[in-house]
């Protein structure tokens, strides 16, 4: 996606800063750690629930919102097969994004992780913060 095809989109509405919601909405979906952590799992393949709860590490309700939420968003599907839903990326241009994305991170080496709004040191203490506050 270019900037140049983003601004060709007609209907399309922009955040405050002037940029295109859909694209903010995108990179928030993905910006959740456990729901990237849902994506690169099934960039992997599909998978039930049960395993993605297994892979991620969180209860079941948690896994089942993170999928609702991708689903609405359009990232992910599910076909039935018995008594099971199998989850899978339902667009393959995300494996491209999460392969630039390593790439980029992988340029920029830790300059990403120390960035003082979103990296880890600042990651950390919003921890730290939701928990005393």
């Amino acid at each position: 996606m270019t900037m140049n095809s983003m601004k060709a989109a007609p209907a399309a509405t922009t955040a405050s800063c002037g940029a295109p919601s859909a694209a903010v909405a995108l990179f928030r979906s993905l910006g959740e750690p456990a729901r990237l952590a849902i994506l690169l799992r099934l960039a992997e393949g599909e998978a039930r629930v049960t395993d993605l709860v297994e892979a991620v590490g969180l209860a079941q309700s948690t896994v089942s919102a993170h999928l609702s939420c991708l689903r609405e968003c359009g990232l992910v599907d599910s076909r039935a097969e018995g008594r099971s839903s199998f989850y899978f990326l339902a667009r393959p241009e995300l494996l491209d994004l999460l392969a630039s994305a390593e790439n980029l991170l992988t340029a920029t080496g830790e300059a990403v992780d120390l960035c003082p709004t979103y990296g880890r040191t600042a990651v950390a203490a919003q921890r730290k913060e939701n928990n005393h506050g």
